[in-house]
């Protein structure tokens, strides 16, 4: 893989970057937090630019017949941003990871060592057509004395441009450098591939969207890689469940908002609770406009039920679509978890506490529920505030990524004149 050019506008762009980044890492919490603020403010002030920038990237959308799970996810009302301005008002009152002290002692020579948390630095964000994950990422970003380049999708362009021209406004009466959070320059797949080549210019990568996005950044970037996820989520149905709530929480975690990672795309029901639940399901599901895609068990239980394949099982689906299955056993829904989750979220509905301590304890993913629907796996819901992402790697950060993750961290050592004999 060749190097990014040198004097191309991402990399100018990434330069920027680290020269705001140098800036931000000795800044104190109260010019941060006052730049958020700030943020929080420009966004409902200027709502109606933000929205009318967005109506262009769904228009577009419309015409190109793209879908209308992903036509939700781009479009920006005045509700969702008046959500995503609380978003950067609770990032204000999160504590402050920087300079926290991760562990620390007086070492046998007398030297006094202490671990500290530091930003990561330059933090570039590619992202789909998602345009709150500008506003996220850039709050985050900032909280954590990180600069921020975003690269959304271009079918997303002029709601980000929008966006970003409104955080860097803030960013700046605030006195913080507004190159802190830029827009990375181009439409084209070559800017995302120079983004991933600049290597000493930008600290971490992260990906968020779709499968093949992911894949993308992980196989091709120089740059380091903090790993995202699909949501190939379960519900599992014990034969112990409570059937009311199992139908509440099965139609929450597929119907509440289906287009989005953390819905469920799988429910798996014990079959001895299958021939009392699955009716019960079926119509509830049917309410919320849920089509089935199951295995012979639901489709001798219904004949709306559409036959199962393996490529059902392994399908996040991001629509009213969900794969259904009986299972023999809590031992066999694992089995099939571990076969086909994407590392995500699974749910377990359950009277039994044996049978969730084992579920909990066998299904490796990056959030198990228990008695809860799988929509709670975000950052917000966790009480993060609005996360970078949800990371299904087994490093640093796993999960809903929120402050701490955007950290790394450095060790100060204090001696009196000591040497090394």
């Amino acid at each position: 893989m060749s190097a990014t050019p040198r004097n191309s506008p991402v990399t100018e762009t990434a330069r920027r970057a680290k020269e705001a980044a140098a800036e931000l890492a000795p800044l104190p919490r109260t010019a941060r937090d006052a730049a958020l603020l700030a943020v929080a403010d420009a966004l409902t002030a200027r709502t109606d630019e933000i929205v009318a920038a967005n109506a262009l990237d769904v228009e577009k959308a419309r015409t190109a017949g793209t879908a209308e799970s992903i036509i939700d996810r781009l479009t920006l009302t005045p509700e969702r941003i008046a959500a995503i301005a609380s978003d950067v008002r609770d990032v204000v009152a999160l504590p402050d990871p920087v300079g926290e002290v991760v562990r620390g002692s007086t070492l046998p020579g007398g030297l006094e060592m202490r671990q500290v948390r530091v930003p990561l630095g330059v933090v570039g964000i590619i992202y789909e057509a998602r345009p709150n994950v500008t506003v996220d990422a850039a709050a985050l970003c900032l909280k954590s004395g990180n600069a921020v380049l975003l690269r959304g999708s271009s079918s997303a362009y002029a709601s980000n441009g929008a966006l970003v021209e409104v955080l860097r406004d803030a960013v700046a009466s605030a006195g913080l450098p507004a190159d802190a959070v830029q827009l990375v320059p181009g439409e084209s797949r070559d800017s995302v591939k120079e983004l991933m080549r600049a290597r000493g210019l930008v600290d971490v990568l992260i990906p968020r969207g779709g499968a093949s996005l992911i894949k993308s950044v992980v196989e091709e970037s120089t740059v380091p890689v903090i790993e995202t996820g699909v949501g190939n989520c379960h519900v599992y149905v014990d034969e112990k469940a409570d059937l009311d709530m199992a139908v509440d929480i099965l139609v929450n975690s597929k119907a509440q908002r289906p287009s989005v990672c953390n819905a469920a795309e799988t429910v798996l029901v014990h079959a001895g609770i299958a021939d009392a639940f699955l009716p019960r399901a079926l119509e509830a599901l049917a309410k919320a406009g849920v089509t089935v895609h199951g295995d012979a068990a639901w489709q001798k239980a219904s004949p709306e039920v559409v036959e199962a394949t393996d490529e059902d099982w392994g399908t996040e689906y991001l629509s009213y679509d969900i794969a259904a299955a009986v299972v023999p056993s809590l031992d066999a829904a694992v089995r099939h978890i571990r076969e086909w989750t994407s590392g995500h979220t699974e749910a377990i509905v359950t009277s039994d506490t044996v049978a969730a301590r084992r579920f909990t304890s066998l299904v490796d993913s990056t959030a198990v529920m228990v008695n809860a629907s799988t929509r709670f796996t975000d950052g917000s819901q966790f009480g993060f505030g609005a996360e970078i992402g949800i990371s299904t790697q087994k490093l640093h950060a796993r999960g809903p990524m929120g402050l701490p993750e955007l950290t790394s961290t450095k060790y100060v050592v204090t001696g009196d004149g000591h040497i090394r004999g």
